[in-house]
């Protein structure tokens, strides 16, 4: 994974919040409280991953442009098929 510097800023931001979480989480796991335990380690875990992996800015942005941007504007290969071109014409004057 390459992270730039701005990557990880938001990481260590991340990290300041869950790494406290993830400690009180193991504590109370250690402590009986099996479900608060096991839900807030699920929480600290997710707020490393989620913003790393799946809300990454520049992912959401490609994805909305290319959904709402017409096929001309996308770059996209205009002679890539859309699984249309398996259709054969059918053969209309043969003689």
């Amino acid at each position: 994974m390459n992270l730039g510097v701005f990557d990880m800023i938001g990481l260590a931001a991340s990290l300041v919040f869950a790494v406290p979480l993830a400690n009180y989480a193991i504590v109370q796991l250690f402590a009986g409280q099996t479900a608060l335990g096991v839900g807030l380690l699920v929480v600290a875990v997710a707020m490393v991953v989620l913003p790393q992996y799946f809300l990454d800015p520049g992912r959401i942005l490609a994805g909305l442009a290319k959904g709402l941007l017409p096929r001309q504007l996308r770059g996209d290969d205009p002679d890539a098929s859309d699984g249309d071109s398996d259709i054969e014409e059918p053969e209309s004057t043969k003689k």
